[in-house]
């Protein structure tokens, strides 16, 4: 059995020296932060709900509500491990994720590979990541990413 997950993600960029910009579990340097409860990686954050969903197991506000002091600047990579082990508990393999990031700055390239290699190590299999910007729309004021998976699973 094959299934397809598609998620997203967006936070808005907010101006505070002391919290990190991350993406891909990757720290950029950027006037920039992201708003948000946890480290606030749309990347991951997008890459989590496309494994979850196809799987049936719900989502990641479900999974690590905003509300749950617990999940105060989570590292997303860890929340991703635990994604994989409930998928892995269920008998789903990832097959690949694809991600479109889309954001004015950081520019993406420069750690496309580290991102994807991150990614790549938790979720055992293929992560292709791109960026894009929002090509002249003046209201987007953030990130945000698209991420889709392919998941397989034994019939036995």
């Amino acid at each position: 059995m094959m299934r397809i997950g598609h998620g997203f993600d967006s936070h808005g960029y907010i101006s505070d020296p002391d919290r990190p910009l991350i993406l891909g579990g990757v720290t950029f340097e950027s006037e920039y932060a992201l708003a948000g409860h946890s480290d606030s990686d749309v990347v991951i954050h997008a890459c989590m709900d496309s494994l979850l969903s196809p799987a049936g197991l719900g989502d990641i506000g479900t999974l690590f509500p905003d509300s749950d002091p617990e999940y105060l600047n989570a590292d997303s990579l860890q929340l991703l491990r635990h994604v994989v082990e409930l998928l892995t508990k269920e008998g789903w393999d990832i097959v690949n994720i694809d991600c479109s990031i889309i954001a004015e700055v950081p520019k993406i390239q420069s750690n496309r590979t580290l991102m994807e290699s991150n990614i790549s190590e938790v979720v055992q299999a293929p992560v292709t990541l791109k960026g894009k910007t929002s090509e002249g729309l003046t209201a987007f004021n953030g990130i945000a990413c698209f991420a889709v998976c392919l998941l397989s699973k034994s019939d036995g």
